[in-house]
């Protein structure tokens, strides 16, 4: 099915196949995902994911920096780099801890995002061009953007169908990307902008996807992103997009589930629980159903220290002991 441009200003794609069994195989790996509490991963793993999506998105644009670099930084230590380098960094590392306030269905809170990543790197950062723009490769002109004046309307059309539209947010999220690639709203900053929006549009489907650094995969394919992008162009249609990009949500899928056998801490354990129970009362064996790969004197522990640490209340004596979350 060929969906039309000019159909409720729906931009144009076709589902395949192959779309809808890359959507089947991402939806029962989020369940694996989820039965193995890595929806929110353990905090040292969301910290390295983290640094892996900033340093491949940035490398991606020519970034030097490397994960090691970008820890240290993190770590308020000092480094040996270009001043632009750090900055690009130091910029990119406040959007990523912010993505929780930014509201991913307004124009409005993509470019203060956009404001805040190209800060002090050009002028007038988060605001939408006004002038032409075109993308060069070696000789080569890749890609001739849309004109200026036409730039706010195109964006406007482009929220309204990922607000309104009826597709699921995986698609969505894939036609994003493309759609502001193939705009270029801003006079630089817009390819780790689209990477950036389409983690934010993702993270509504999933919360796993706000720590899964799917941007350091997009970076070992990464001529073969800018091919597919090419493809698209050429076409008229993002399908060849979607296809790769939905290839690459569900390979990071994958990369995550092969290190769900990584120890949980006794507090990732319990802040993931609270997530599962909520406010109900449970009973230590309720637990042990939640984490099966721990021991019955493990789980014991688990909650006697969040019983000391003031973090859940404890009912009853032995055989009837029921806990619950403050």
């Amino acid at each position: 099915m060929i969906v039309s441009r000019f159909q409720k200003m729906k931009p144009p794609y076709e589902i395949t196949s192959k779309i809808l069994n890359l959507i089947a195989s991402i939806s029962e790996k989020i369940g694996e995902v989820n039965a193995a509490h890595l929806n929110k991963p353990p905090t040292e793993l969301r910290k390295r994911n983290r640094i892996k999506t900033i340093q491949s998105s940035l490398e991606i644009e020519g970034n030097t920096l490397t994960v090691e670099q970008i820890t240290d930084l993190l770590d308020n230590k000092r480094i040996l780099a270009p001043k632009k380098d750090i900055l690009e960094v130091k910029n990119a590392i406040k959007v990523y801890n912010q993505l929780n306030k930014f509201k991913v269905y307004e124009l409005k809170s993509l470019c203060k995002a956009h404001e805040i990543l190209m800060k002090e790197l050009i002028e007038n950062p988060g605001k939408l061009r006004t002038g032409s723009i075109g993308i060069v490769k070696g000789s080569d002109i890749a890609h001739i953007a849309p004109p200026g004046e036409m730039v706010y309307s195109l964006m406007t059309d482009l929220f309204n169908y990922l607000k309104n539209d009826d597709d699921l947010i995986l698609i969505k999220s894939c036609v994003f990307h493309y759609e502001f690639e193939f705009i270029h709203p801003f006079i630089d900053g817009n390819g780790r902008m689209g990477r950036l929006w389409q983690t934010m549009i993702l993270k509504e489907h999933s919360p796993v996807f706000e720590f899964l650094p799917i941007e350091s995969l997009v970076k070992s394919r990464q001529q073969e992103y800018y091919n597919v992008l090419g493809k698209s162009d050429k076409q008229g249609t993002s399908t060849v997009f979607i296809e790769f990009m939905l290839e690459i949500i569900k390979d990071a899928l994958e990369e995550l589930l092969k290190i769900q056998n990584i120890s949980l801490t006794n507090n990732d354990r319990i802040l993931n629980f609270k997530e599962i129970i909520g406010t109900k009362e449970f009973s230590r064996q309720d637990y042990l159903r939640a984490f099966k790969n721990i021991s019955q004197a493990t789980a014991s522990r688990d909650l006697k220290v969040a019983v000391d640490d003031g973090i859940i209340e404890k009912y009853g004596d032995k055989r009837t002991t029921k806990y619950k979350y403050k």
